[in-house]
């Protein structure tokens, strides 16, 4: 029987909230990169869990993601938090909800030295296995994102991009989900290619 390469997948969204918009190095292009991912989440349901960082003083999450909204995303857990890491009490229910030893987790979002950097390793400490997108991540200061990227290979993260991702993720082009996934990246082709000239320069 066909199976997926990677199992149990979640979708990780770090703090992507529209007061950071002005401040993070090429934002639109993180927030692209997390709109495709939370598309292929709808195709392969995946479970998708999001944070914001002291939400009554930065706000809330950018509305084109569309987490929880009418006819958007349903997210296991969206929290808010003043902890760097997304791994807040709320968080770790919501993994434990869905009744699996170890997660692959995949993360995208702000900012990459700081939040991004800690959620990976504190979801490396769980015992999951931990994908950070590296056309998905950024921080005010460019500088920072290759180091922080550099260190979290170094911790064991695994540092991929996303089409890359979705493809591992599938595995096999004979599965079912496969035809929305390739039409996916069809889809996002331009967006991809730019997200990846300008984020991946390391």
């Amino acid at each position: 029987m066909t199976q997926r390469r990677i199992t149990n997948p979640a979708l990780f969204i770090c703090d992507l909230q529209e007061k950071f918009r002005p401040a993070i190095h090429e934002f639109p292009k993180v927030v692209a990169t997390t709109r495709k991912l939370l598309k292929a989440s709808q195709i392969l349901n995946i479970p998708v869990f999001a944070t914001t960082q002291n939400k009554a003083r930065l706000g809330e999450t950018c509305a084109e993601l569309g987490l929880d909204s009418p006819d958007g995303v349903k997210t296991v857990v969206h929290a808010d938090k003043t902890l760097f890491s997304m791994l807040t009490p709320e968080v770790r229910q919501g993994i434990a909800s869905l009744n699996t030893q170890q997660l692959s987790c995949v993360i995208v979002g702000i900012e990459s030295h700081i939040c991004v950097t800690q959620t990976a390793l504190d979801l490396l400490d769980a015992g999951h296995k931990v994908y950070v997108i590296a056309d998905g991540v950024s921080s005010c200061n460019k500088e920072e994102v290759p180091i922080a990227l550099a260190r979290l290979r170094r911790e064991g993260v695994i540092v991929t991009t996303s089409e890359s991702w979705l493809y591992e993720c599938v595995g096999d082009a004979g599965l079912p989900e496969f035809k929305q996934i390739i039409n996916l990246v069809k889809e996002t082709n331009q967006s991809t290619k730019e997200s990846l000239q300008t984020l991946c320069k390391i």
